[in-house]
C-alpha cells in the first residue's frame, strides 16, 4: 500500500478509464488531453508487476484497507483511473464472488497492459504474502501456534488503517444526503444479515439509485479501452461455470477418496474462490470446512496458519498457499502451495476477464450510472459493516488495544506516518503491552 493522503471529497473529478470502452474496439486518443493530468500508459506488464509488488509488500489491513490504498495509488497519485471509474470498478468486484481487492488489482492490470498485465498485477500483489505463508507452513512445526501480543497490536493497527480507508471512500462516494442515507441503511442491513445478504443490499442500493439519484456527469476524459474480444469474454465466463460443475465430479471419480490428490485440493480451493462473497475473512471458514478432517489438515495446523495470515500484507486468500503446503500427503510443500493458489484465484481471473468488457459498455447508460451511484453508496455501507465486524471486533479487545488503535489512527491521519511504520510500531507496542 502506498501513501495515506486524505482523499478528495467528490465523485465529480472524472468518470474515467473503464467507462467508454467497447469489448472489441479501442477508443482514439483525445487530441486535447493534458499530458500532466495522468501518467502515460504502462509500457509493459513489468511496470505493472513492479507497482503491485510494492503494494503486495506494504498492503496491511485486509481487503477494505486494500481498496483504500489502491484508490490512493491509482486514482489520487498516478491518475490511472478517475474517481467515479474506480468506484464503478469496486462496485463490480463487490458483485462478484472472490477477493474484491485482488479482483480490482487484476482489472487495473488488464486495463493497463492487457492479459499479461492482469497476470502481473495478481502475481505482484500475491507473491509476497504467498511466500510468507509458505515459510510459515515449513516453520510451524518448530514454532507452534502463531499468536501473542504482537499479533494483537497488528489487529489494532488494522482498525486504524481500515477506518481511514472507509472514511476516505465515504467522503468520495457519498457526498450528499441521499447517498449517505443509502450507505447507512446498507451498513445496518449488512450488520444484521452478514455476508449472505450482501448481494441483496447491493441490488437494493442500485434500485434506490435508479429511482432517486441523478446520473453523475461525465467529463471529457478519454478512457483507456479494455481490449477483450466478446468471444473470449464469453469463453471465460463459460469456463468459470464449467469448472465449477465439472471439478467435483472429476474429483469424486478420480479415486481420490482420501482427499490427497491434486484434483481434490484444486476442487476444494476453486469452489472456495468461486462461491464466497465477502472476501478473505469469509473464505477461511469455508476452507476449514472443506479440508480440516481426519486424514486431511489438522485443526491445530489450520488455526496456526489462520493466526499468521492476519499479520501479513496482501490478500487473505494467500492463506491457500499455507493450506496447500500443509496437506499431510502429496501434493504438498511448494507444489501444493502453487496448486492451491492457482485454484483459489482462478475463478476471480475468469470472472474479471469475462465480465469487465460488458460492465464497461453498461456504464454508458444514463440510467445505469444512476443505479451505479446507488450501488457505490451501498458498497460504502458494506465496507462500513466490515469495519465493524470482523475488523473492529477482532482488533479492539481491551482498553489498551483501543488506545493503541487511536494512537495509530492519529499517526496515520494527522502526523502522516507511513503505513509500514505504523504496522511495525503497533506490533512492537502490542508485544510490550497487550
Amino acid at each position: 500500500m502506498s501513501a495515506s493522503e486524505t482523499p478528495p471529497d467528490s465523485l465529480t473529478d472524472a468518470k474515467a478509464s473503464f467507462d467508454a470502452a467497447a469489448p472489441e474496439t479501442a477508443a482514439p486518443a483525445s487530441p486535447q488531453a493534458d499530458p500532466q493530468q495522468a501518467d502515460p500508459p504502462a509500457r509493459s506488464a513489468a511496470e505493472v508487476f513492479r507497482i503491485f509488488l510494492r503494494l503486495g509488500l506494504t498492503c496491511f489491513g485486509g481487503p477494505v484497507a486494500h481498496l483504500g490504498y489502491f484508490r490512493d495509488e491509482f486514482v489520487v497519485r498516478r491518475r490511472w483511473l478517475g474517481e467515479a471509474a474506480y468506484a464503478d470498478l469496486v462496485a463490480l468486484c463487490q458483485f462478484l464472488p472472490g477477493p474484491a481487492s485482488s479482483q480490482v488489482g487484476m482489472a487495473i492490470g488488464l486495463q493497463r497492459a492487457g492479459l499479461a498485465g492482469m497476470g502481473a498485477a495478481w502475481l505482484g500483489f500475491t507473491l509476497p504474502s504467498a511466500l510468507i505463508m509458505l515459510a510459515v507452513a515449513y516453520g510451524v512445526g518448530h514454532f507452534g501456534s502463531v499468536g501473542g501480543g504482537w499479533l494483537a497490536g497488528l489487529k489494532a493497527a488494522a482498525v486504524a488503517i481500515v477506518a481511514q480507508a472507509v472514511l476516505g471512500m465515504a467522503r468520495a462516494l457519498c457526498p450528499d444526503m441521499p447517498r449517505r442515507s443509502i450507505a447507512l441503511v446498507a451498513a445496518a442491513a449488512t450488520a444484521v444479515s452478514g455476508t449472505t445478504g450482501q448481494i441483496a443490499v447491493i441490488i437494493g442500493g442500485g434500485l434506490v439509485g435508479l429511482a432517486l439519484l441523478a446520473a453523475d456527469e461525465r467529463t471529457g476524459e478519454t478512457p483507456e479501452p479494455v481490449r477483450v474480444p466478446r468471444r473470449l469474454a464469453l469463453g471465460a465466463l463459460a469456463a468459470f461455470v464449467l469448472l465449477l460443475l465439472a471439478l467435483p465430479i472429476l474429483a469424486r471419480t478420480s479415486g481420490a477418496s482420501s482427499g490427497s490428490s491434486w484434483l481434490t485440493l484444486f476442487d476444494a480451493l476453486y469452489r472456495a474462490g468461486a462461491l464466497v462473497f465477502g472476501g478473505g475473512h469469509v473464505v477461511l471458514p469455508l476452507i476449514e470446512a472443506e479440508l480440516v478432517h481426519p486424514g486431511g489438515l489438522t485443526r491445530e495446523a489450520f488455526l496456526a496458519g489462520y493466526g499468521a495470515v492476519q499479520a501479513v500484507p496482501g490478500p487473505l486468500f494467500s492463506f491457500a498457499a499455507y493450506v496447500g503446503a500443509m496437506m499431510p500427503t502429496a501434493p504438498n510443500g511448494a507444489l501444493g502451495a502453487a496448486i492451491a493458489l492457482v485454484a483459489v484465484f482462478l475463478p476471480s481471473a475468469l470472472l474479471i476477464y469475462g465480465a469487465l468488457p460488458f460492465w464497461n459498455r453498461l456504464s454508458h447508460s444514463t440510467q445505469a450510472r444512476s443505479a451505479l451511484a446507488g450501488v457505490n453508496a451501498a458498497v460504502v455501507g458494506l465496507l462500513g459493516a466490515a469495519f465493524w465486524n470482523p475488523v473492529t471486533l477482532a482488533g479492539i479487545t481491551s482498553p489498551s488495544s483501543f488506545a493503541l488503535a487511536l494512537i495509530a489512527y492519529t499517526a496515520l491521519t494527522q502526523w502522516r506516518v507511513p503505513v509500514w511504520a505504523i504496522v511495525v510500531g503497533a506490533a512492537l507496542a502490542g508485544a510490550l503491552v497487550l
